[in-house]
């Protein structure tokens, strides 16, 4: 039997970790290659947007839970025009209620926005181009 300190350090310890843990939920990691001229803005959006959107070649699940109001659109799900990512990204989305104006800007939006049009829509069954 462990004295009670003891098992108060250990319980405090072990909470303190779940959390970590729990904390890197909804990333699986990045898929992009670190020589693809698109990593950088897959980092920019695993690191901003993931808890809100899914996209799998960001390591992001954010979207998982539809249930709650918050979460954006599950990317992998709709291919989107760097136009349109530019202006959700500057608007905060295209409701305007939850996600926050201008997340990005400058070189880092151009940056999100060609990743973005790159790889979303991973999901959508498209029709072979003629």
């Amino acid at each position: 039997m462990m004295p009670p300190v003891l098992r108060a350090l250990w319980l405090s310890t072990a909470a303190i970790a779940a959390a970590l843990a729990l904390g890197a939920c909804g990333t699986e990691g990045i898929e992009v290659a670190e020589d693809d001229p698109n990593y950088e803005g897959a980092v920019l959006f695993a690191e901003r947007c993931s808890g809100c959107h899914t996209m799998k070649a960001a390591g992001a699940q954010g979207s998982a839970n539809r249930e709650l109001r918050n979460q954006g659109p599950n990317l992998d799900q709709r291919a989107e025009s760097v136009e349109d990512v530019l202006y959700a990204i500057r608007n905060g989305g295209f409701s305007g209620a939850i996600m926050p104006q201008n997340i990005f800007v400058g070189d880092e939006a151009e940056a999100v926005a060609e990743f973005v049009s790159e790889y979303a829509g991973s999901e959508v069954d498209r029709p072979p181009a003629p």
